[in-house]
């Protein structure tokens, strides 16, 4: 890569100028404010590396790439967020610690709304195949208190490493949202978490074979809680002991997210009755919501 001369980089700095200045009379401040450093950023990047014309075409048949797989089913822009660790900076600089408020990780791009409600204790698989596992926990506030009434969201793959969207049956397993007790109790049976791969099939999944990197998510369980009174808390729990845990595509582990599974040999009784006709697993997870507007 050739050294610029003066020149150049004066041609290229007046144009970062006229570019800058375009924005002077935006009326928003926040708005001026990100597109100002915005573009200082990009044209900080595109002559630290020096970008060619044909690297710069490439870029944008990604981009476009990205546009046209994308669906009601399928997020990739949200996948390249992901994957370039920006979703995860974005949720670090705002879920300031509260407490010991359970922390915040990656939404990732197979939530749906108006999922179908379970009763505390209920199945969120619907048939999803996996090992069944009983999941149970509180939710309490940072002062301890019960929080009744949460709504609970909770999603997963199954043990093929799909979501329910990613099946063209229109299908709906591994999903459900329950709410929980006066005293704040909740708990459901699910499956057991496995790794599964990111979809790769498309851009995104192209870029990290490019660059040597692994589509692979560590083993987790989606969760997000919502109550009057506290702030929004979307999650996961990871299962200690994966090996994945170091090397999750989109650097969504967090310490305090890793959770053991108890594993059970089949005919183990379930602390509810259930029948369960093989090994199933166990786990608690515990849920401490930021109060609103900390």
């Amino acid at each position: 890569m050739t050294t610029p001369s003066d020149e150049r980089e004066r041609r290229e700095a007046v144009l970062l100028d006229r570019v800058l200045r375009s924005f002077d009379d935006c009326a928003d401040p926040r708005l001026r404010e990100v597109m100002l450093s915005l573009v200082r950023h990009l044209h900080g990047f595109l002559r630290e590396v020096r970008l060619t014309e044909k690297e710069w075409a490439a870029g944008i048949a990604f981009l476009t790439a990205a546009g046209d797989i994308t669906g009601p089913k399928r997020q990739e822009f949200i996948l390249l967020s992901d994957v370039l660790g920006a979703s995860m900076q974005t949720i670090t600089i705002n879920d300031e610690a509260h407490g010991d408020a359970t922390e915040a990780t990656v939404f990732g791009p197979f939530f749906v709304e108006d999922s179908p409600r379970v009763p505390i204790g209920g199945d969120i698989a619907f048939g999803a195949p996996g090992e069944p596992c009983l999941v149970e926990g509180t939710v309490t506030d940072t002062a301890g208190r019960p929080v009744p009434g949460a709504r609970i969201e909770v999603w997963e793959a199954d043990e093929d490493g799909r979501y329910d969207v990613q099946y063209d049956d229109d299908r709906t397993a591994g999903r459900a949202h329950l709410i929980s007790g006066d005293d704040g109790r909740y708990a459901f049976w699910g499956i057991t978490p496995t790794p599964y791969p990111i979809p790769h099939d498309g851009p995104v999944g192209e870029l990290l074979a490019a660059t040597g990197r692994s589509p692979m998510r560590a083993s987790h369980l989606h969760f997000m809680v919502t109550a009057a009174g506290c702030r929004r808390l979307v999650t996961h729990i990871f299962v200690r002991g994966d090996e994945l845990l170091d090397r999750d595509s989109v650097f969504g582990v967090k310490d305090s997210l890793v959770k053991d599974f108890e594993r059970h040999p089949a005919g183990t009784p379930a602390p509810d009755g259930r029948a369960v006709g093989g090994t199933w697993s166990q786990a608690r997870f515990d849920i401490v919501l930021t109060p609103e507007g900390k």
